[in-house]
């Protein structure tokens, strides 16, 4: 049973290479629960949901209880044949103040090595994001990323993961998606912490690239033979017009969504030609600031999810574009996204022809939709298959025309907490009922299932 589609003869699991990781993924603070279990510290999410700023005030006290419920979850994942999970480490969970000066949690190092090892038990590899958004909250009221104390504490962080955790786990994501927890969370101020303003927003992108070398460093110093790897969302841009305005508009708009925390770490600088404003990084740059950033990952992660429409805005501060809203015939998802599968393509054809990026893996792709389980007991979501399949197709295209892609994972395994947007959007190929967290697998887990397999 593949749900009401079947896969196509040319897009089977053995197209993509014998050695391709097949994988889903997840993140700490959507899915753990047991906010404050075990000597876990609180971070700024669980304050910010705390300020009723998720909607319907939802918060991650409980989320998926995967605290709890770990064991039921890989062997979900067994079943469905994966290869590799990615998982997010929460390092409030781990450092409750966040510094080792403050006492480690060795309940939350527990934790993660029966995950870990659960995983291996069942043939799937564990891949751990030190970072994905969940700082503790003790280190923003220090100031947080936008210090530049969070570059000693964040590799201090780093190495305790890799002693206690590099025996089980070879495969490690430094960061998740920069750009959108500096933008969101020190730019705009629409998710935790909150903060807001440009110069906090530079400084903080520079000192977290700082961060993530030096923290990659401490890792490697720790134990050899990691797979080192971090992950950076994209959003594939089309002009509006052919008029060289818009062009230019494009370029802006890809060093900003694209480029900014991709070309500095390996040895391309800051895209301050494309973009002025980011000529702002440099009040902060010391000496050796820029090679300190530089670090030779073994593979950059794609997150790839929609496309923009981009068109010259003059008026615009700063960035001097704007982009356009999609086309009321255009197929959207249930966050309001364009699904334009040749967009992954335009992104993985733009990344795989640096040459100073060995591999890429595409660590998160796929779509929220209003699920619901029907009369049968099951979930059916055609849409969400129609997604994968488009968006799958684009990758294998792209690995055929020489892009070294070595994974898939999808977002996510299970419906969870999406940030701000509460339990209400549901991007699981597992349904979660959060009242009483029970998991029904979707038509779409059957199908990627049947995908791994074939």
């Amino acid at each position: 049973m593949t749900g009401t589609r079947e896969i196509p003869s040319e897009l089977r699991g053995s197209s993509f290479g014998q050695d391709f990781a097949w994988g889903a993924a997840t993140a700490a603070y959507q899915i753990e629960g047991a906010w404050n279990a075990d000597g876990k510290g609180p971070s700024i999410w669980d304050e910010f949901s705390r300020k009723g700023k998720i909607r319907n005030r939802d918060r991650g006290d409980e989320a998926c209880d995967h605290y709890h419920r770990f064991a039921q979850d890989v062997a979900l994942m067994r079943e469905l044949g994966l290869g590799a999970y990615r998982f997010s480490i929460s390092w409030p969970r781990l450092l409750p103040e966040g510094t080792l000066s403050g006492g480690v949690n060795r309940k939350g190092l527990d934790f993660y090595r029966r995950l870990a090892e659960a995983l291996l038990e069942a043939g799937i590899k564990p891949w751990a994001t030190l970072y994905h958004w969940d700082l503790p909250l003790a280190l923003e009221q220090r100031g947080g990323w936008a210090s530049r104390d969070i570059v000693n504490w964040f590799s201090d962080y780093a190495a305790l993961c890799v002693r206690e955790l590099g025996d089980l786990i070879p495969n490690w994501i430094v960061l998740n998606e920069p750009f959108i927890f500096l933008l969101l969370g020190y730019g705009i101020g629409y998710h935790a912490p909150s903060r807001r303003g440009l110069r906090r927003f530079l400084r903080a992108s520079h000192y977290t690239l700082l961060a993530q070398g030096r923290a990659a460093r401490a890792m490697q110093a720790e134990k050899s033979g990691l797979h080192l790897g971090t992950t950076v969302s994209t959003l594939a841009g089309y002009p509006a017009s052919d008029s060289p305005k818009d062009l230019a508009a494009l370029a802006s708009h890809d060093a900003f969504f694209n480029r900014l925390y991709v070309d500095p770490v390996f040895g391309r600088g800051y895209p301050a030609g494309e973009l002025p404003m980011l000529r702002g990084v440099d009040r902060y740059v010391e000496a050796n600031d820029l090679q300190e950033i530089q670090f030779p990952f073994q593979f950059l992660g794609i997150n790839h999810y929609s496309r923009k429409i981009v068109r010259r805005a003059w008026w615009m501060p700063y960035l001097r574009f704007r982009e356009l809203r999609p086309a009321k015939t255009a197929e959207k998802t249930a966050m309001g996204w364009e699904i334009h599968p040749e967009g992954l393509f335009q992104i993985l054809k733009k990344f795989g022809s640096y040459g100073e990026i060995p591999a890429l893996y595409i660590t998160e792709n796929g779509a929220a939709f209003p699920d619901v389980v029907s009369s049968d007991g099951k979930v059916h979501d055609p849409e969400r298959i129609r997604y994968l399949e488009g968006y799958l197709t684009q990758a294998l295209r792209a690995k055929n025309e020489g892009v070294n892609l070595k994974g898939y994972f999808v977002w996510s395994l299970l419906d969870n907490l999406e940030w701000r947007e509460g339990f209400a959007k549901r991007f699981g190929i597992i349904h979660v009922d959060f009242e009483t967290k029970k998991r029904t697998p979707k038509d779409s887990a059957a199908w990627y299932a049947a995908m791994i397999r074939r």
